[in-house]
């Protein structure tokens, strides 16, 4: 497995602000780590659910990233996580429905918890390394595109008095949705009805046509996005979104362009605002509705950002667990948090903190959680899986 940091500890950096105290117990950490993983946000969502009416867009303006002090160590963005209550449900809605493949598995039986780790690979790409091992956790923590992690905590599949995690898409839930790319909403759509999956909206449903939301095994809810050119992306479906919601672009914007994301869409309403950031490794003139790559969507309702008082809840709340992180690999993780660090939004966990040493996770502005991890991975103490 890699090393920690190259082989080489630095001396603790001295992270000036905080919002809350860092874990000092990593079991604790990725105990909590685990239900809180999922979150999900739209396009056209309010902070409650339900669609917008009524809101007149605006022209689209496509926008290339400015040269900006992005942090060091090239980062890009790797995962968005949520917690799952059981894999054998979870797993094969996305595996045999929307086409994901498993790429790695983290089983932590001493800490009653394990994580999986799927994305969408090119059709006819194969994959065949065996996840768990430590070929498989090489791929991981060296790829370039983004993989939905989903955290099992041992016994939720079995246990009568839980009643599952919390979706989003409730009074100032700031998670709202992941998303695939699709050739034919409709087609995908009757697929999924037949294999007995339920729907928040089916794509005739509303005033919004030809866009559906379907529910996976844990209620969050997956988006079906019509590709702009059907046919030019041969696979059925490609990982293509996850939707926050945001209080103030001006903050959040900044701190994600620092974070080498690069802004390449926004579309603004008369009451909310929509703005879709591709990872470092998209051309600067990537169009989320053509591109293989999934986006970063933050929705802005207008007003928030003017409310001294309204804050989103993260998906890591008591009672609201789901969503729990977004993630990206850097060079150097301290390297990396030294400039973070400078924003002035905090650590949930500094890079020395508790006892996994050279992992780290930011606050963002509205207070989701970053984690920022070396490329090339450390050695986490799972059980790994013969090759």
């Amino acid at each position: 497995s890699s090393s920690p940091e190259s082989g080489r500890m630095r001396p603790r950096q001295p992270f000036a602000l905080h919002k809350k105290q860092p874990f000092k117990n990593m079991k604790l950490l990725t105990r909590l780590a685990a239900p809180l993983l999922l979150t999900t946000a739209s396009i056209s969502f309010r902070p409650a659910a339900g669609f917008v009416r009524g809101s007149v867009p605006r022209p689209t303006t496509f926008l290339r990233m400015s040269s900006t002090d992005v942090i060091p160590g090239r980062p890009t963005w790797q995962q968005t996580m949520l917690r799952i209550k059981d894999p054998a449900k979870t797993l094969p809605f996305y595996t045999d429905l929307l086409g994901f493949t498993l790429i790695d598995k983290f089983d932590f039986p001493q800490w009653k918890f394990s994580l999986y780790f799927l994305t969408t690979l090119p059709e006819g790409e194969t994959y065949d390394l065996t996840p768990g091992t430590k070929e498989a956790h090489d791929y991981l923590w060296n790829m370039d595109g983004v993989a939905l992690e989903l955290t099992h905590n041992h016994g939720t599949e079995s246990d009568p008095d839980f009643t599952g995690y919390h979706p989003g898409n409730k009074e100032k839930d700031g998670f709202g949705h992941i998303a695939v790319n699709v050739d034919d909403v409709y087609a995908v759509t009757d697929k999924l009805e037949k294999a007995g999956c339920d729907f928040q909206k089916k794509p005739d449903e509303g005033r919004m046509k030809g866009l559906a939301f379907v529910k996976d095994p844990d209620g969050y809810w997956v988006e079906l996005v019509a590709r702009g050119t059907p046919g030019k992306i041969s696979n059925e479906c490609n990982f293509s979104q996850t939707m926050l919601r945001i209080k103030d672009p001006k903050k959040s914007l900044e701190f994600y362009q620092k974070m080498g994301m690069k802004l390449l869409v926004e579309r603004h309403f008369d009451d909310f605002s929509l703005y879709f950031l591709g990872s470092s490794v998209v051309s600067d003139d990537a169009n989320p509705k053509e591109m293989f790559q999934p986006c970063l969507e933050l929705t802005h309702n207008h007003g928030t950002e003017n409310d001294a008082d309204f804050q989103h809840f993260t998906g890591n709340e008591e009672g609201r667990n789901g969503f729990g992180h977004v993630g990206f690999l850097v060079d150097d993780v301290y390297k990396a948090c030294d400039e973070i660090a400078k924003m002035g939004y905090g650590f949930k966990k500094e890079p020395d903190g508790g006892t996994m040493k050279g992992l780290a996770f930011a606050y963002d502005p509205d207070g989701y959680w970053v984690e920022i991890i070396r490329r090339g991975g450390l050695e986490f103490g799972d059980v790994k899986t013969d090759s």
